[in-house]
């Protein structure tokens, strides 16, 4: 009875990122540090230890398992409650437990730890040139995953049993693979090989599939969350090849290099560049292009920048090592399709495609593209599309909610599942406008759900009734649905990642949202916080002739412009600036605008870029979304600081920019014969004076001094950059995306936190009401 009095036991419920990597071991070796007594173990929840030793040891351990917790593990909480000593002995990590509701975190995939890199560059070690080697430090994670707790008998591993060298390594707490799930070796694990037609090749598959690579074929490999489609990035023939193959027109290609040198030969890299590409998520990083560095041109026809990044599995090493030092990687798929990633989908999907398949037998659970960063400046990064090695890390929320599904947009798709106060947004999905890509969507988020335990009966969805996230949502059964405006989830989503509530003055730039009005918004200014908004202003409302025939042409759109401009005698004006419509294109543009015959009006932002794009010739075929825009960045002279007078003027319910003085004045310009790059450059410089000056007026009016940017046009660099020091200059704070993009794919996380907010709201009315009655009685 002494012994006991001088003992504590304390029971802990640490919550966060803490399953899958190395969370239990290291609580293991820090009990054994301090000679305390107990166990930990993995349940569906959180992780459950309990501790025993002398108060002061305890006391010890829990501030160091806070302070020292592995470099993957992210803690949110730890909840301790005394419990009575047992006078036990050693420590132990018991089974994993299921309950009956999870709130565990899901690590996201891991690029190779340099100590895993070693031992496959060891001769002497027995995981040399094994490809599939990993530790409790680095490797597949929320890609094998099927269900929680994170163990292995609950991943795509389950079917490979472990030799005993690796059991043993997997039972040793001494061992940096203790309780590594996805652990394996040359004897038991995963193998690889390579099929070409009807042959198949087991011994040296990596050697061969560079070979191949070598003399300009194209190899389908399957990585850590699909296939890529990969081909020499130097060898003109093979890339225009794959681009024929792949139905890609002109969108960028990204590239996988070999090392950090390799990317240094080929872009301008600064400390903020090096340290994405060196990052244990391992992002495609988008830098400037150096010239003349014998990549072809048709990798990134007409742009600055290429992506880049670097080897993020011991397969990719290995291949790396003999392959040539820069490779198209590209996603295994035809252009707007589900990303492949099963064997047998492969050989019937990619066959057209790739002239060989570089294969392996680990199942992948949950396809995840590569993720895209874009850094803007010195300090600044502009996610471009959330996915491998950043989901699912979870989001933090300014307010809490019972489960709450956001459904996301149509376009560059995710989804969301969002309760008491974390975020969990989808890898992701990508266009909506397929049979398959619509499957997967409906599949994924089943998964998704099942993960997390939760089955939210709040939905949030987009306005827009056509679009096929809506009406996944509305077809639903017994579950409440929310309706969110696509501008004010962009603002939201934008506060929420910075834990705001507003209000603040949102500036949302895009191509398409449905506005309430019935029209197709797409450049808003919001006075908004998380449960509303109201519009404050917008840009010039042009027709959008034929609805999404214009959308998919930026000649039509340039129609619109001039018609608004110059009435019916647009086409003279257009014949001017080289734009020629056929006499039955004419008849109708000249049908619809003059009488809005299918032809909305829109205030879209990206609809302006599509115009201008086509006045100066910059992009008159679309064959991808945002190109028009895109090019006329990469058009614009950087160096040119002048711009175009616009007003701000007074509308019947909001403000109106005068988008329509800029754009007759890059009429005017290009007619004159100036450069169109300095057009160009004026042209976007016009767009950021304008919408500063916006905002200061806004602020006079409201007293805000908080502005959120949003929206796809805010991936545009020289935009956002200039558009955020304009509106620093004039005093402002700004938000912007840092977790998650600007585009389509933050639209999701928008929707939860609106619903989230709205629902509290409601609770906050019930409370009131529920306060005046007991007054009047």
């Amino acid at each position: 009875m002494a012994i006991l009095e001088t003992l504590a036991r304390t029971r802990l419920k640490v919550t966060g990122v803490v399953q899958g990597v190395g969370f239990r071991p290291f609580v293991y070796r820090l009990a054994r540090r301090h000679h305390l007594a107990g166990w930990v173990c993995n349940t569906s929840q959180c992780v459950e230890i309990e501790i025993e030793g002398p108060p002061a040891s305890l006391d010890r351990f829990i501030n160091q398992l806070e302070q020292e917790a592995p470099a993957l593990a992210r803690i949110d909480t730890v909840v301790s409650r005394a419990a009575p000593p047992q006078g036990s002995a050693g420590f132990a990590i018991r089974e994993s437990r299921y309950l009956a509701a999870t709130e565990a975190l899901i690590p996201p995939d891991v690029a190779t730890c340099d100590d895993c890199l070693a031992d496959i560059a060891d001769p002497g070690n027995r995981r040399y040139r094994y490809p599939f080697t990993n530790c409790t430090n680095c490797g597949p994670r929320f890609t094998i995953i099927r269900e929680v707790p994170y163990d292995r008998l609950h991943t795509t591993m389950a079917g490979f049993g472990l030799c005993p060298r690796c059991q043993a390594e997997y039972e040793n707490p001494e061992d940096r693979r203790f309780h590594a799930e996805p652990t394996a070796c040359p004897v038991c694990g995963p193998r690889v090989w390579l099929e070409e037609g009807d042959r198949r090749l087991d011994r040296d598959a990596i050697p061969a599939a560079a070979s191949r690579l070598h003399q300009g074929r194209i190899v389908a490999i399957k990585g850590l969350g699909g296939f890529h489609l990969a081909a020499d990035a130097g060898n003109d023939q093979a890339v225009a090849t794959l681009r024929e193959r792949k139905g890609r027109v002109a969108k960028p290609f990204a590239l996988m290099v070999r090392d950090l040198a390799e990317a240094e030969r080929l872009c301008h890299l600064g400390d903020l560049e090096r340290s994405l590409l060196l990052s244990r998520e391992r992002p495609i990083v988008v830098a400037r292009r150096r010239p003349n560095t014998g990549v072809s041109p048709h990798v990134a026809p007409g742009h600055k920048f290429l992506g880049l990044m670097l080897p993020y599995t011991p397969l990719h090493a290995l291949l790396m090592e003999h392959a040539p030092a820069a490779l198209v990687m590209t996603s295994g798929n035809l252009s707007e399709e589900p990303l492949v990633h099963a064997n047998i989908d492969a050989r019937r999907k990619l066959a057209g495609m790739a002239d060989a398949f570089l294969m392996h037998d680990r199942d992948i659970q949950v396809p995840c593209d590569d993720s895209v960063v874009r850094p803007v400046d010195a300090a600044a990064v502009v996610p471009l599309r959330r996915a491998r090695g950043l989901v699912p890390a979870p989001i933090y929320l300014p307010l809490k909610s019972e489960p709450v599904l956001g459904v996301g947009a149509e376009q560059k798709n995710t989804f969301c599942v969002a309760a008491h106060g974390v975020a969990l947004l989808s890898q992701h999905i990508g266009d909506l406008d397929s049979v398959e890509a619509f499957d997967y969507y409906r599949q994924a988020i089943t998964h998704f759900k099942a993960l997390c335990r939760q089955d939210p009966a709040i939905v949030a969805h987009d306005l827009h009734p056509h679009y096929l996230s809506t009406r996944y949502a509305s077809a639903l059964a017994g579950v409440r649905l929310i309706g969110v405006q696509h501008h004010h989830a962009h603002i939201a989503a934008c506060m929420a990642e910075n834990r705001r509530t507003g209000p603040v003055i949102g500036i949302s730039l895009d191509g398409t949202g449905y506005g309430p009005d019935g029209a197709i918004w797409g450049g808003e200014l919001l006075v908004a916080d998380l449960a509303g908004f109201t519009r404050a202003g917008h840009l010039s409302a042009v027709r959008l002739p034929g609805g999404e025939a214009a959308v998919k042409d930026p000649g039509r759109m340039a129609a619109a412009y001039l018609a608004a401009l110059y009435g019916e005698d647009f086409p003279t004006q257009a014949r001017r600036l080289g734009l020629n419509y056929g006499p039955l294109e004419e008849r109708i543009l000249r049908r619809q605008l003059a009488q809005g015959l299918n032809s909305p009006l829109t205030t879209s932002a990206g609809r302006l870029f599509d115009a201008v794009a086509a006045v100066l010739n910059i992009c008159r075929t679309r064959t991808y979304e945002g190109q028009p825009a895109m090019e006329l960045e990469m058009a614009a002279d950087e160096t040119e600081d002048a711009f175009y007078p616009a007003a701000v003027k007074e509308g019947p319910d909001a403000l109106v920019l005068d988008t329509l003085a800029i754009f007759q004045a890059v009429v005017r310009d290009r007619l004159a014969g100036v450069p169109v790059g300095v057009i160009a450059a004026r042209f976007h410089n016009s767009l950021v004076r304008l919408l500063a000056d916006a905002c200061g007026l806004i602020r006079d009016r409201t007293g805000l001094s908080v502005v959120a940017l949003s929206g796809g046009v805010m991936q545009n660099a020289l935009l956002f950059t200039r558009l955020q020091g304009a509106l620093a200059a004039l005093g402002f704070e700004v938000l912007t995306h840092t977790l998650t993009p600007p585009n389509d794919g933050s639209i999701s996380l928008g929707q939860v936190a609106v619903a989230a907010a709205q629902i509290e709201k409601e609770g906050e009315k019930g409370e009131r009401a529920k306060g005046l009655k007991i007054r009047i009685l």
